[in-house]
């Protein structure tokens, strides 16, 4: 199945769309609750704790840290700002230690620019814009891109439309002519927001909630993303 008309805005999600960065987010997640004399928490549990931001994660963290613990859930609205800020400047410096691009990618986006050059694509994801951008430059990215927006780029983070309703606009688009192209239920949730059209990654950080959120289209690896959507 793949879509019946040329779309004119592709828009991606990064963390397990475009980079498998999965051991470095648990990592640093890990490093702020030992630097805070917190127990560790697994992979999964981590994992499962990404997608809508790194306040999030880490507010997530901490409470799992806390239960494990016995304690009560934190409340403390500074201290998790505290902590927030030591691991976003933990993962700053080791944010490409473990992280990939996801196979398929590069050579989708190549196929993508080679068949399409003015097709704009783009990047909008919850993490910080400058470690989004920093990511993408590190890993070879950012060429194929006209913007990259984080999670602090805007008043909102993804699942409210904002972001992608600026790049819609930015690239003179309409909603229903752009592909929001991610792996969880927030990317989905955001393209339905105003209309636009979701690509789901089922090769991601969260298929089971991709899965119950029912995007309009999926693919199983980044490879099949010109065939879907009718750009190979």
């Amino acid at each position: 199945m793949s879509l019946r008309f040329i779309p004119k805005l592709l828009v991606f999600d990064l963390d397990g769309t475009l980079i498998d960065s999965r051991q470095d987010l648990v990592n640093s997640v890990n490093a702020m609750l030992a630097h805070y004399g917190k127990a560790e928490l697994s992979d999964g549990t981590v994992t499962s704790y990404i997608g809508d931001g790194a306040g999030v994660l880490v507010r997530r963290a901490l409470a799992h840290a806390h239960i494990i613990a016995d304690e009560p859930d934190p409340h403390d609205d500074a201290f998790v700002e505290e902590a927030l800020d030591w691991f976003i400047e933990y993962y700053k410096m080791h944010k490409v230690d473990c992280t990939t691009v996801y196979p398929g990618v590069v050579e989708s986006l190549q196929t993508i620019r080679h068949g399409h050059p003015a097709l704009p694509m783009a990047v909008l994801t919850n993490k910080p814009v400058y470690p989004s951008r920093e990511i993408c430059r590190v890993l070879g990215l950012s060429r194929f891109f006209f913007a990259n927006y984080g999670g602090n780029s805007f008043a909102t983070k993804k699942p409210d439309p904002e972001g992608l309703l600026t790049l819609i606009a930015e690239a003179g688009v309409t909603a229903g002519e752009t592909v929001m192209v991610g792996d969880t239920h927030v990317d989905v949730e955001t393209a339905r927001a105003c209309g636009a059209i979701s690509l789901g990654c089922t090769f991601g950080l969260s298929p089971e909630t991709l899965k119950a959120a029912r995007p309009d289209f999926s693919v199983d690896h980044a490879s099949d993303w010109p065939r879907v959507l009718g750009l190979g």
